[in-house]
Parts: structure tokens; C-alpha cells; sequence
């Protein structure tokens, strides 16, 4: 059975959850699901404004069916062609082999690549271009690099919509709430939104900084990412978010302590840091074991806060494999703009300092504190108080 929802009189959300899909890109754990969006414009000429992952192909076409109602369709604006939203683009043009596809020439580059498709009908855009279907015109703007190289997003200046591709979005299921305002979204959602927007599209603030700037001047009533719910109210705290973190800019001066131990000796330390920043008056602490906690989630508390602890055990004279592992992933997203501080342990060859700051020297705008520990097995009693000399220049910096 079909499963659809009006976002304005004439455009459809005709999209689906995905609730089983155990990772994202088979790499994000996504315990409470995601959604593929897709949308379709009804003027005088019909638009699918892209389509869905294959995954969802069952519930996309009777959702499609439905919102047409018997009509046809004419065209299919190809705003992102990552496979979890263009996987089903040649079984489209196969049920509706007259519909145009409305792209750039980089979009037809991938097109080309995915599913030749070398003979369909094609309308190539041009930044600024429009399409008109009636009462409605659609304008196209490119935002390369958010996060691939063709990307563009379309704007309805009628009903003031952005189909804004992946910007915007979120991991996390529709859960019969299609708009911003019918949710918590602080408490429900931000988590999600963030950790989206940090591990997929973080590398490229620069990028993201440039589309905001270009947007800026829409007036825009509504938002329709690809992924998580459409937004038709409180943009400010929605695209104050994504300021913050397309600059690199923290959104708290707390501190994430995160550790790799093999023993416990090294988590040990970690406890008593963490207790002593709390003793310090610092609310915003939080600790992590990087063994446990999926690199996802720990890359998304990095962007969140200032000051990061990191904490690791020396295992075969290198970095302990899950701390180096995220390192490497920080260094991957153009982590930036941090306040670091750095803990060692190793029972006869302590390296783990010195490797961290080696991978950290590739980030840019990071400080470091004056004060590290190096742990020889287990802490000492003689090294408590250059702990909290550590947990008091860090609470000074939180405040």
C-alpha cells in the first residue's frame, strides 16, 4: 500500500524508510533506521525530484503510482546521483521511457557511468537555469563537493521549497513525522542530524560555507533534504548548526575524553581525568571508550566540542589500532580548530604520544596542551597531581 504525504498542495513526499539496512554506506551503524526522500512536483508538467535506494524499490513505486494518479511523468530533476538516490533511475525511465532527465554535464558524466542511458531524453543545466512546469519554476544551483561533484540543488520559487540534496539531512527513520516542528528535534534528532553532516559531509565545510552564502539570498519556506525530515519552520537553528560546523567551530567548550585501553589501566586514568574536570565545575564531560564506540559517533562529538582527551595505550611500539583508526579519520574530515590534550601509556615502550602528535600535526588550527601524561602500565600516586594540573587548564579553556 501506497504511503504518502503533501508538503505543499502540489509536491508529494513519495519516499521510504529503511529500517533493516544494519550500516549506511556499510560503514554508519544506523540503529533507528533511515530515509530515502523523493519527491514529486504536480503542475501542468509532473517532476520526480530524484528517486530512492533499491532497497525501498517496492514502496517508492506504489508511492510514485499513487502520487501521479494516473498520469504520466514528464520529467526527473537528478539533484544527487549517489546510488541511495539514483538506484532506481533506469527502472523509472523503464515504466516512463518519455520522461526528461534534467541534470549537469557532471551529472550525466555519472549518470553514464552507473547505467549508460546514453540515448534517453536529457535537459542539461546550467547554474541558474529554470525550468518551468506551469505555475512553478524550478531554478537549479550547484553545491559541488556536498558532498560529490555534481550536486546541485533546485529551488521551487513558488511554493519557496529547496530540494537541497544532502544538505540538511539526517540518519534516523521517519517515524510518521514528515516535518520539523512535529518532532523534539533536539532531543530526538540532533544526534542524528550531527553525526550525518560531520562523517558525510565534513571534509568539505569549505564547500558547504560557499552553498550557504549562495542560498543565502532565497527566500525559503521550506527544506527537502534526501535524508530525515523536511523543515518548514526555525531555519535560524538549523542553518546556525550547519555554520558551526562547516566553519569547525564548536558548539560547546566542554570536554570529550576518549581512551583506548587494553587492560584498563589506561580507562583508569581516564575515569579519574573525567571526575576531576567534573570537580572542576566543568558540566560538559563526556568519555568514550574508542574500542567500543563507533568512530562515527566519536568523529561526530569531536566537531561538537573544543577540547578533546585522547588517550591511548601503546600496543606493539605503535598506536593502539582503535585510537589510530580514529586519528586517521580525523585527519580524513579536515578535523580543525581543537584544543588537545594527550595521555600514553606503554608497560616498556611508551609511543603513542609521540605517533598521536605526529597524525594531529596534519590538522589544522589545533592547540595542545602544555601538560601530558605518559603512564608507564599503571597511575601513580606521584602522577595525580599533574592530572589535575591537566584537568585544571583544561576546565580553564571550558569556561
Amino acid at each position: 500500500m501506497y504511503n504518502i504525504r503533501n508538503v505543499t498542495e502540489d509536491i508529494v513526499w513519495i519516499g521510504a524508510n529503511d529500517r533493516r539496512l544494519a550500516l549506511f554506506e556499510n560503514i554508519f551503524p544506523i540503529p533507528e533506521g533511515v530515509s530515502y526522500n523523493s519527491y514529486l512536483l504536480k503542475d501542468e508538467k509532473t517532476v520526480l525530484l530524484d528517486t530512492a535506494d533499491s532497497a525501498v524499490a517496492g514502496q517508492f513505486f506504489e508511492n510514485l503510482e499513487a502520487a501521479l494518479d494516473g498520469r504520466t511523468l514528464d520529467y526527473i530533476v537528478i539533484n544527487h546521483m549517489e546510488p541511495d538516490h539514483c538506484a532506481l533511475l533506469a527502472d523509472v525511465l523503464r515504466r516512463y521511457p518519455d520522461a526528461v532527465l534534467v541534470g549537469n554535464a557532471k551529472t550525466f558524466t555519472i549518470v553514464s557511468g552507473f547505467f549508460g542511458l546514453e540515448n534517453v531524453k536529457r535537459m542539461t543545466v546550467k547554474e541558474g537555469d529554470s525550468l518551468v512546469t506551469g505555475k512553478h519554476t524550478l531554478y537549479f544551483y550547484f553545491a559541488p563537493m556536498v558532498h560529490w561533484p555534481e550536486v546541485m540543488v533546485s529551488y521551487d520559487a513558488t511554493d519557496k521549497v529547496l530540494f537541497s540534496a544532502d544538505a540538511f539531512g539526517s540518519f534516523k527513520s521517519l517515524d510518521g513525522n514528515l516535518f520539523n516542528d512535529e518532532v523534539n528535534y533536539e532531543r530526538d534528532w540532533m544526534d542524528e542530524a550531527r553525526r550525518y553532516y560531520t562523517n558525510i559531509v565534513g571534509k568539505y565545510g569549505v564547500m558547504v560555507q560557499t552553498a550557504l552564502k549562495k542560498l543565502s539570498a532565497l527566500q525559503i519556506d521550506y527544506i527537502c533534504p534526501l535524508h530525515g525530515l523536511v523543515w518548514r519552520s526555525d531555519f535560524s537553528s538549523l542553518l546556525e548548526k550547519y555554520d558551526k560546523w562547516s566553519r569547525y567551530e564548536e558548539e560547546s567548550r566542554g570536554v570529550v575524553v576518549i581512551y583506548a585501553s587494553i587492560y584498563g589501566h589506561t580507562e583508569n586514568a581516564a575515569e579519574i581525568l573525567a571526575r576531576m574536570l567534573s570537580e572542576k565545575g566543568v558540566k560538559d564531560v563526556r568519555v568514550y571508550d574508542a574500542s567500543r564506540t563507533h568512530v562515527s559517533e566519536l568523529i561526530a562529538e569531536i566537531f561538537r566540542v573544543k577540547n578533546i582527551v585522547l588517550a591511548s595505550s601503546t600496543y606493539n611500539a605503535e598506536l593502539y589500532t582503535p585510537m589510530k583508526n580514529l586519528v586517521a579519520d580525523m585527519k580524513s574530515l579536515a578535523v580543525q580548530n581543537k584544543n588537545f590534550a594527550l595521555i600514553e601509556n606503554g608497560s616498556w615502550a611508551p609511543y603513542a604520544k609521540t605517533q598521536m602528535t605526529e597524525m594531529l600535526s596534519a590538522l589544522k588550527n589545533c592547540t595542545y596542551e602544555d601538560i601530558s601524561l605518559t603512564i608507564r602500565s599503571a597511575l601513580k600516586e606521584d602522577q595525580l597531581a599533574s592530572l589535575d594540573a591537566l584537568a585544571a587548564s583544561l576546565a580553564k579553556s571550558g569556561f
